[in-house]
């Protein structure tokens, strides 16, 4: 294992003071329970937004938290869910009177943990859980894991609380958005977790993994290797046969990925994801291509597509301020 460390057990804090150094303008970083928040929060009244996860997919979650977007978030170790007195430490530090909206990824841990804060906490809350990985059947006995879909819902979701939506408002948005977006990810290789030292599973240097997950988890299935347009097919055609889009449908096309692929071929990617959607009478309405829902050093990358109408594109297009997302007005 290569990577810059000092040691395994101060990695995540040092980490975390580096981005809160870096980011000194727009967030506060809270080391015991850990938590990242915004610095100035938005007027009495407003929905707080609150997500959190297992660190290593930065800058999901606490790189999206500022003005637009999420008012705090919660880093638990690496791919580890945080603990429930994160979660309340956090909801307390920002409700404003308006109530509390968790933005779950549909994993065991983070579900559990995210169930008991909410019941804990004294200030009226609700959950969007996020479960937009299409490499899992609708009728998985846990349901679909929550992937780069995560960020879409935090984007648009985060613009209507910022406009003053309500609690209830805000809570029915996000489930439109969740059900409205499909994902799907590829790896190229594996992810080194800096406890384990060693990468979490084996792949061949002629093989692939379809269907990953964002923890270094093994997909649906190891194939070999195949070209970006036979991966772009094959990936978009699973997506798309979920989704059924109609034809003239505006879609947001998110190319992410996962801490180890260069722009370069991410860039490549978009441009075979744009033809295929194209070709079927889509039309790109948005999109947004990087990595931004990682996992830590894995090469690979996944696509995503949201249904857009009329609200969804205002949601999107409306003002950001965050460490990783910026535009409109500031």
């Amino acid at each position: 294992m290569k990577k810059f460390i000092d040691t395994v057990d101060n990695f995540l804090h040092e980490s975390l003071e580096g981005f809160a150094k870096a980011n000194s303008d727009i967030i506060d970083f809270n080391p015991e329970p850990r938590y990242i928040k915004r610095k100035t929060l938005k007027q009495p009244g407003k929905v707080a937004l609150i997500s959190g996860g297992g660190s290593g997919h930065e800058p999901l979650h606490i790189g999206f938290v500022g003005k637009g977007m999420l008012d705090a978030a919660c880093p638990g170790q690496i791919f580890t869910s945080p603990s429930p007195d994160q979660m309340l430490a956090a909801a307390e530090a920002v409700e404003q009177g308006g109530g509390v909206l968790f933005v779950v990824k549909n994993y065991a841990g983070d579900v559990m943990n995210f169930e008991i804060a909410s019941e804990m906490l004294e200030a009226a809350n609700a959950s969007v859980i996020v479960s937009d990985d299409v490499s899992l059947p609708k009728d998985h006995s846990t349901g679909r894991r929550g992937v780069a879909g995560t960020l879409i819902v935090e984007k648009m979701v985060g613009a209507a609380a910022e406009t003053g939506a309500t609690l209830a408002e805000c809570k029915a948005l996000g489930d439109r958005i969740n059900l409205a977006t499909a994902s799907m990810g590829v790896a190229l290789t594996s992810c080194t977790v800096p406890a384990l030292g060693q990468p979490t599973f084996a792949i061949g240097d002629n093989e692939m993994e379809i269907g990953v997950g964002i923890h270094g988890e093994r997909g649906r299935e190891t194939v070999p290797l195949k070209s970006a347009s036979e991966i772009v097919e094959h990936v978009a055609t699973i997506i798309d046969d979920d989704l059924n889009p109609q034809k003239g449908q505006e879609i947001l096309l998110h190319i992410n990925g996962f801490g180890g692929t260069p722009l370069t071929e991410l860039y490549l990617i978009y441009g075979l994801a744009t033809k295929f959607w194209e070709q079927r009478g889509l039309v790109i309405a948005r999109s947004l291509v990087g990595n931004y829902t990682t996992a830590l050093d894995m090469a690979g990358c996944s696509i995503t597509i949201t249904l857009l109408d009329d609200e969804l594109k205002r949601m999107w297009d409306a003002p950001v301020h965050t460490a990783s997302l910026r535009w409109g007005d500031q």
